[in-house]
């Protein structure tokens, strides 16, 4: 089974000739390629948790041949996915960059918005909604779109992620093409943001049907069941299960969504087969690395996010993919190795967040712990005031650890507005799992201690996020099914992320310094000799450079 899933990875380059060159890098001040690698909700402790369960050619060889990170964190909130992608390569956060959640409310129209959502452009593929995506409601450069500014846009930089949103912040502004994944046909597309049709080589990658493959193979332990020793028992309360599964443990009968439930792919290891196969065709295809000047490949790993939500972090399907992933990262080193030549590649692997344990398990062993529900909770708030003369349901949107107002309802009416905050802040800080609320608007943070008092404010954009900002208390966070798992806070499950860098002008060893997402923006433009993003604030990591 493993050489099945394995031998896919070379799907798409078998009769395409390696390229291995010298090592150049101290003859030229920039590489020929750099591979930007995103794993979503991949806690930092994953590194270690199935480190001897690893291979020696994938994580291993990033944390033992290249430079290691050790105490990398988030520095705002709420640690989502779009924040994430966005933060690491702006350098930047939610307050300068604008992306302030996956989704949030504008405050001066009170319309929702979808972090990539862009209604003046149309997916490729006849995608309808999913493809009328861009990077336009990101307020800065990334880290790629310097590349092609510092270039005269002889670089090229390519996107791809299972998520739009997981390829498109990271492409920037400027990519020459982002690719993501439509659950409707199963194939990955694009928008007239960047093309105006589907690449030929593309549709004949769509055309070879790869996620009916890899769902016809099923989902089969890699290993003999009594080997997972940092997993629970595979039947426990605490998992989900897959869409129309009969049972919720080993094997997982994914054959019976080949052909028809393709969004199914998203919530398997496959997902991330998918991915890699995907990323390589486009490389192959679009000669990435080949040409005169730098060229940027960023690769978002979203299935990982998908199972750690369907099964939480100490089930067993979490570790079979991180065994997985394992070995298709060692795969695709050797493809670049063979295409590029050691040494001639730069190439970092982080993660956008990370994630807590199951809220109900750590309960169950003693740890405080609960969940609260943002509809539920969204509705008790608006109860409040039923019957209330003047007010009806003031909180529009609940999301983000945030509350969004009906501002159309106190127009002309500040003392009105004023008075329901007051009243909505003294009710959320009369629940059991909040540990401090804040008015972020009027820069109310007296009483909540740092770190959290600068990530509040790091997380605040006025346009896009709501006045009032609840924080949880350790273990307790805000979900909507009391299996599996979420994340979005301060504590160091959700933002304590690995940061490997491995490559062209990077030196072996490890800090235990304390370094934060916004650093990686920075890290890569004093190595590549070129201007930071335009929000950027993070700090190079000089440690890691030779």
């Amino acid at each position: 089974m493993r050489k099945r899933y394995l031998s896919l990875l070379f799907i798409t380059f078998l009769s395409f000739p390696a390229f291995a060159q010298k090592s150049n890098h101290t003859a030229s001040f920039r590489p020929k390629l750099i591979v930007g690698m995103v794993v979503d909700q991949m806690r930092w402790d994953y590194l270690y948790r199935f480190y001897n369960r690893y291979g020696e050619g994938g994580f291993k060889r990033l944390m033992n041949e290249g430079f290691n990170c050790q105490q990398t964190f988030i520095n705002y909130l709420p640690s989502y996915t779009a924040p994430g992608h966005a933060s690491a390569y702006t350098g930047s956060f939610p307050a300068i960059h604008g992306i302030a959640g996956n989704d949030w409310v504008d405050n001066a129209t009170g319309r929702h918005w979808y972090c990539t959502e862009d209604t003046t452009v149309q997916g490729t593929e006849d995608a309808g909604k999913a493809g009328k995506m861009s990077p336009r409601n990101l307020l800065s450069t990334t880290i790629t779109d310097e590349l092609r500014l510092a270039t005269n846009m002889q670089s090229r930089v390519f996107a791809v992620s299972l998520k739009d949103r997981g390829a498109i912040l990271p492409g920037g502004h400027l990519a020459n093409a982002a690719f993501w994944f439509d659950d409707t046909k199963g194939h990955f597309i694009s928008s007239t943001y960047y093309m105006q049709a589907t690449p030929e080589w593309l549709q004949r990658f769509n055309d070879r049907k790869v996620p009916d493959s890899l769902f016809n193979l099923n989902w089969n332990l890699l290993y003999a069941p009594v080997t997972y020793l940092q997993s629970l028992p595979d039947e426990n309360p605490y998992k989900g299960s897959l869409p129309g599964a009969e049972k919720k443990s080993f094997p997982h009968q994914t054959s019976q969504y080949a052909g028809k439930n393709y969004g199914v792919i998203r919530s398997l290891p496959a997902g991330n087969v998918l991915t890699l196969a995907m990323a390589q065709a486009c490389m192959e295809a679009e000669r990435v690395g080949m040409g005169n000047a730098t060229d940027f490949m960023c690769i978002s790993f979203s299935s990982t996010d998908y199972i750690g939500h369907q099964f939480a972090p100490n089930s067993v399907e979490i570790e079979d993919t991180y065994l997985r992933l394992d070995q298709e990262l060692a795969a695709f080193f050797q493809y670049l190795d063979g295409r590029y030549g050691k040494g001639n590649y730069l190439l970092f692997l982080t993660a956008d967040h990370g994630g807590a344990h199951n809220a109900n398990y750590l309960k169950d062993i003693n740890i405080p712990a609960g969940m609260e529900s943002d509809v539920q909770m969204k509705n008790d708030l608006n109860a409040l005031f039923k019957g209330r003369e003047g007010i009806s349901n003031p909180v529009l949107f609940l999301d983000n650890y945030q509350i969004f107002l009906n501002e159309k309802q106190f127009a002309g009416k500040p003392e009105l507005r004023q008075q329901v905050k007051k009243e909505l802040i003294n009710w959320l800080n009369n629940r059991p799992g909040i540990a401090w609320v804040a008015d972020l608007e009027n820069g109310n943070l007296d009483m909540v201690p740092e770190p959290v008092k600068t990530m509040m404010v790091n997380g605040y954009n006025r346009e896009r996020s709501g006045p009032i900002m609840f924080v949880p208390k350790p273990g307790w966070y805000n979900g909507y099914a009391p299996t599996g798992t979420t994340h979005g806070t301060w504590n160091p499950y959700d933002t304590h992320i690995p940061l490997l860098w491995f490559g062209w002008g990077i030196k072996k060893g490890q800090t235990n310094k304390r370094v934060y997402m916004t650093d990686i923006a920075a890290t890569l433009a004093a190595l590549l000799h070129i201007q930071m993003p335009n929000g950027c604030v993070g700090t190079p990591v000089v440690e890691l450079v030779d």
